[in-house]
C-alpha cells in the first residue's frame, strides 16, 4: 500500500516532525492513481474471533506492478481502550484518485462517505461502542457468538444503503464531504494501522489470487477472523459489487519515494511526504519546544510559537469554511464534473499556498529560537612580534 503514481499538477510535498506517542499523528494520503478501483464485493463478515477484537472492513488496495488488489476484512485487536478504526477510503484529487490512509482514534472520522457495511454504512459506526472498558458489540451489524462474548446490544441501523461504490468523488463516485466535526476528529489523538494490518495488507498483495485482474473484482477470500491468517476462518465473496472494468491500457505508473513499510515503528505514524487537497484534511501545526539553555528565553518563544499556532489554526479554519461553502453551492447547483474540476483545482492550489506559507513561517520561528553559537575564542599564546 505504501507505492505511489505520482501527479505532476496538483499534489505537493512537505516533511512533518515525528510524532511522539502522546501527539498527534498524521493521516497520509499514501497512493494516487489515475482510474478508480472496481466495486466493493459483497460478502458475509466471519465470526469475531474473541473479545475486544474490532472489524475492519476490506478494501481496494494499489500495487505498481499489479493493480489493485483486494485486501479482505478482518477482524484487529485494538491497540488501546476507547479506540476505534476510521477505514481508508479512495477519493478524487482533481486529476487522479487519491488513497486516505484509515487510522484508530477515540471518534470514526471521515472514510469518504463509502458503504463499507457491517456498522460502516458511511457516516460514523454503528457497530459498536466502547463501555466500563470493554468493546460492545451490535449483533444487528455484526457477527459474534453470543455464548462466549456477552457484552453485546442489538440495535437496529437504518442508514444501510445498496450502493457498493468504492471511492469518494469523480464519475460515478460518492458525493460527501467532511464536515468540520469529521475534521476535528481527524485532529485528535491517533494512530496509523497496527503491524497486524500492515502484514495483512503485505499478504493480501503478495497473493495472485487477490488482484482484481485475476479475480475480476470477486476475490476468493472476501474477509478473514484474523489479520494475515488466510486459511482459518476465511469467507468467500458471494457475488461482485458490479461489472468489473480492466483498466486502460495506458495507465500511467511511476514512484514516488517513502519509507519502506519494515521500518515503520508500531503504533505511530513516521515522517514522510503528505498531499493535501483541502483545508478540511490538514493537521495542527507543532514545533519543537525551544532549548536555549535559558528558561526566561525558553518561555518567550514558547509564547510565540503558541500565538503562531493559534493564528494558523485559525487560517485552517477560515479556509476550510470557504471551502465546504463553495462544494455545498456546487452541489446545489448540480455541477457535473467538468464543472466541479476547477473548483477542486483551485482548492488543492489553495491549500498548498497555505501550507508552503505556513512551513516557511515555522521555519523561521525555529531558526530565530535555535541557540545561537559564540564564536570560539583564540588559543592564549606568546605576543606576536611587531615588524622591524
Amino acid at each position: 500500500m505504501h507505492t505511489t503514481v505520482a501527479i505532476r499538477s496538483l499534489l505537493f510535498s512537505f516533511a512533518l516532525l515525528v510524532f511522539s506517542h502522546g501527539a498527534f499523528a498524521q493521516i497520509g494520503v499514501g497512493i494516487s492513481v489515475n482510474f478508480g478501483p472496481p466495486a466493493l464485493p459483497v460478502y458475509e463478515q466471519p465470526i469475531c474471533p474473541d473479545d475486544g477484537y474490532l472489524w475492519t472492513p476490506g478494501y481496494w488496495a494499489y500495487d505498481d506492478n499489479n493493480g489493485y488488489y483486494w485486501v479482505p476484512g478482518t477482524w484487529v485487536e485494538a491497540p488501546q481502550v476507547g479506540f476505534l478504526w476510521t477505514p481508508g477510503y479512495w477519493g478524487w484529487g482533481g486529476s487522479a484518485f487519491l488513497f486516505h490512509e484509515g487510522y484508530w482514534g477515540p471518534e470514526v472520522g471521515f472514510y469518504g462517505g463509502i458503504n463499507y457495511g457491517f456498522g460502516y454504512g458511511g457516516v460514523g459506526y454503528e457497530g459498536g461502542r466502547w463501555e466500563g472498558g470493554h468493546f460492545s458489540y451490535n449483533t444487528y451489524v455484526n457477527h459474534v457468538n453470543t455464548t462466549i462474548i456477552h457484552n453485546t446490544y442489538n440495535t437496529r441501523v437504518t442508514n444501510v444503503s445498496e450502493t457498493h461504490v468504492s471511492y469518494n468523488g469523480g464519475t460515478g463516485g460518492v458525493e460527501a464531504r467532511p464536515t468540520s466535526q469529521q475534521g476535528s476528529y481527524a485532529n485528535q489523538h491517533h494512530i496509523g494501522p497496527v503491524a497486524a494490518q500492515t502484514q495483512h495488507v503485505q499478504a493480501a498483495r503478495s497473493s495472485p489470487q487477490l488482484r482484481a485482474s485475476a479475480n475480476q473484482g470477486k476475490p476468493p477470500i472476501a474477509a478473514t477472523a484474523k489479520p494475515g491468517d488466510f486459511k482459518t476462518g476465511v469467507v468467500a465473496t458471494r457475488q461482485a459489487g458490479g461489472e468489473y472494468k480492466a483498466p486502460p491500457a495506458n495507465a500511467a505508473r511511476s514512484n514516488e519515494a517513502r519509507p519502506s513499510t519494515e521500518s515503520r515503528p508500531e503504533n505511530t505514524t513516521e515522517a514522510r511526504p503528505n498531499t493535501k487537497n483541502h483545508a478540511s484534511e490538514l493537521q495542527p501545526h507543532t514545533f519543537t519546544p525551544p532549548n536555549t539553555g535559558n528558561a526566561a528565553t525558553d518561555k518567550k518563544y514558547q509564547q510565540q510559537q503558541d500565538k503562531l499556532t493559534a493564528k494558523q489554526a485559525q487560517d485552517h479554519q477560515k479556509l476550510q469554511q470557504q471551502q465546504e461553502k463553495e462544494h455545498q453551492q456546487a452541489t446545489k447547483k448540480n455541477y457535473n464534473d467538468a464543472q466541479k474540476q476547477p473548483m477542486e483545482q483551485r482548492h488543492a492550489q489553495q491549500t498548498q499556498q497555505l501550507e508552503q506559507k505556513h512551513a516557511t513561517q515555522q521555519k523561521q520561528v525555529e531558526q530565530r529560537q535555535a541557540p545561537r553559537q559564540t564564536a570560539p575564542k583564540p588559543e592564549s599564546g606568546p605576543p606576536a612580534e611587531k615588524p622591524h
